[in-house]
């Protein structure tokens, strides 16, 4: 079984994007709550993400936030206050507000050991969703490397190989790093994975993506749902044809 569509949107520049990718995930929300009563997504890191949770922040007139349940699709390795961190990031630009209900925020613990943080998130998960099959995510968003990696899943890292579990730790050799990360199992589980890629650096992986190469970003293809490509301009010179 395969995905149910694939669908390439191309917007202007990375504010255009951020403000689409807003929208899609309002609209999808409203849907989500109104079909069973809640809204879960998987936040990713990353500049372009940044500036869709600060338009989310200003939405509180729109969204139902309440209904909202946040998790994360991978996170560095390092205390929740911690510059890197992908909860913080998150938490300083949006969540910080409290339009999500703090009990329905549910952090990766990267200050832990990265197998221990990866299976108490995989734990954390089974709770949240009610179930130890794959957790079905309404969206799980995507950022794309310029290696061609999504999530914390980069070339040659152990977690491509997980077959079994729903998180996994992972050693990024080039960053010399663990990480914990969503698996290619629980991604490809969701109702929409929705890639955001802006800049002109992301050109050439976008481009292997879709040329056929078998990078981590290639092997997202939802078994039951929708993979969505958001892309601005300058990412989108990398695509064959476009002209």
């Amino acid at each position: 079984m395969g995905a149910r569509g694939t669908e390439i949107i191309q917007l202007a520049n990375a504010p255009a994007l951020a403000e689409r990718a807003g929208e899609e995930l309002l609209a999808r929300a409203a849907r989500a709550i109104a079909d069973h009563g809640a809204f879960r997504i998987a936040l990713s890191g990353g500049s372009t993400p940044r500036v869709v949770y600060a338009w989310l922040a200003e939405q509180a007139q729109r969204a139902d936030f309440a209904h909202w349940h946040v998790f994360f699709g991978d996170e560095r390795c390092v205390p929740p206050d911690h510059a890197d961190s992908n909860f913080r990031m998150a938490h300083q630009v949006w969540l910080a507000r409290g339009l999500v209900p703090a009990g329905q925020v549910h952090r990766i613990r990267g200050e832990l050991d990265a197998f221990k943080a990866a299976t108490e998130y995989e734990r954390e998960l089974a709770l949240a969703f009610g179930t130890r099959d794959a957790p079905r995510f309404d969206v799980v968003l995507l950022g794309l490397g310029t290696d061609g990696h999504t999530a914390s899943r980069c070339p040659d890292c152990s977690a491509l190989a997980e077959t079994r579990s729903f998180v996994a730790s992972t050693w990024v050799e080039k960053l010399g790093a663990h990480r914990v990360t969503l698996t290619l199992r629980a991604i490809n589980a969701a109702h929409c994975a929705m890639f955001l890629v802006a800049g002109s650096d992301k050109a050439d992986a976008l481009g292997a993506v879709f040329g056929g190469a078998d990078v981590p970003a290639s092997r997202v293809r939802p078994w039951d749902g929708e993979l969505l490509w958001l892309v601005d301009r300058a990412a989108a010179s990398g695509l064959l044809n476009d002209d």
